[in-house]
């Protein structure tokens, strides 16, 4: 692939954008179309096409797979966190407007914004994960044989 020079700086040109447009659709998912599972989607193509176009291994050196792992986690814990914070303030379960009691309209807005942030992260890791165990496997036959 290091002939393709073109290719590569195009990449190195749309991922910053791709991340950008991911965080867009995050926190403006609750007024417009999107949310956290596309955002995550969004975020995770920017790590796969970076990985398609430069290599398994250059893709892990900038998001090892370390992280991805230990995001499977945060994002279910950001989640459920959200659920168990309004248990604990004498709500129901997700209940949102136990973050802001004088006004809950408010607390619904940080609420989905908790909420989508945890399905978010989740999303991307799982993807991300995904693409790692797939790319990673040794294939099966050589590129001769095509």
């Amino acid at each position: 692939m290091r002939h393709h020079l073109i290719l590569r700086v195009v990449t190195k040109m749309l991922v910053g954008t791709i991340i950008l447009f991911a965080f867009y659709v995050q926190f403006h998912g609750d007024f417009s179309p999107g949310g956290g599972f596309q955002a995550g989607v969004i975020m995770a193509v920017a790590f796969i096409i970076y990985g398609v176009v430069f290599g398994l291994d250059e893709v892990q050196q900038v998001f090892p797979a370390w992280i991805v792992h230990k995001l499977l986690a945060l994002g279910v814990l950001i989640y459920a966190g959200t659920g168990f914070v309004s248990l604990f303030l004498g709500y129901s379960f997700l209940d949102y407007g136990a973050f802001t009691p004088a006004h809950p309209v408010h607390g619904q807005h940080y609420g989905i914004l908790a909420v989508e942030l945890g399905v978010g992260v989740t999303v991307t890791g799982v993807m991300v994960a995904v693409y790692y165990a797939f790319a990673g496997r040794t294939p099966q036959l050589s590129d001769e044989e095509w």
